[in-house]
């Protein structure tokens, strides 16, 4: 895996994202330049390394940026508190200060593919890096056809950023929240994800997938755009 130069950058803003009655914790947070310069230039969908200065525990670890290209102020992360340094960072006093390498990766560069219809897709944290992406999208949603989100949690209490994807119907940008379990009152789609997409069907003509989440759920929905009729070419992955 390629590395760059790192550098210092500050956190300043946590915040808590899951249920507080949540067994799992999950948080975002925001890092800014120390020089009060301008973050490093990104695609949506890249990722960065953090680690502690000086520091070999807790190990350095990779996180998707899941802020907007566009916020030159700071760089936004979705957690998920479970050990290392993603568990560091939940207690971690704001104000400190965080080894940063990146960006890395290739993110998602929707730069061939203006005009057509993109459809976003991930699960629990995965959906960090397909947020950069939306928030990318909306200052040129002219340049795109349809818009569609699916995004799949646990139960309702793993739910993230829901209310900022209910806004998004705003921009032209169509919403699809699953649930696994849980779902006594939930009146929306149930099981997983691509579930969810199989059951809508969207035609795989002129449409690009930004796919995002660990390698069984990308494997399982790949499989499931194969059976609608997307090749490999329209499937996206940012790593």
């Amino acid at each position: 895996m390629p590395q760059t130069a790192s550098y210092l950058m500050r956190l300043t803003e946590r915040t808590r994202l899951s249920d507080t009655a949540c067994d799992d914790l999950i948080i975002k947070i925001s890092l800014e330049p120390l020089d009060g310069n301008p973050v490093h230039h990104f695609i949506a969908g890249q990722y960065v390394r953090i680690g502690m200065p000086q520091m070999k525990e807790p190990a350095p670890a990779y996180f998707a940026i899941a802020s907007s290209p566009y916020d030159q102020g700071a760089y936004e992360f979705v957690i998920k508190a479970s050990q290392g340094i993603s568990q560091y960072l939940v207690d971690l006093p704001l104000g400190s200060e965080l080894e940063i390498e990146g960006p890395i990766g290739k993110g998602f560069d929707l730069s061939a593919h203006r005009g057509q219809h993109v459809i976003l897709l991930g699960v629990g944290t995965g959906i960090a890096p397909l947020r950069s992406l939306w928030h990318s999208l909306i200052p040129e949603r002219h340049d795109y056809g349809n818009i569609s989100i699916y995004a799949g949690f646990l139960t309702p209490m793993h739910c993230l950023l829901t209310e900022e994807m209910s806004e998004l119907s705003a921009h032209q940008i169509d919403i699809s929240v699953s649930l696994t379990s849980g779902h006594d009152n939930w009146d929306g789609p149930v099981g997983y994800v691509q579930h969810a997409l199989a059951d809508d069907a969207p035609p795989p003509d002129n449409t690009i997938v930004c796919l995002a989440g660990m390698s069984a759920m990308v494997d399982a929905c790949t499989e499931t755009l194969h059976n609608l009729g997307f090749n490999d070419d329209q499937i996206l992955l940012n790593f």
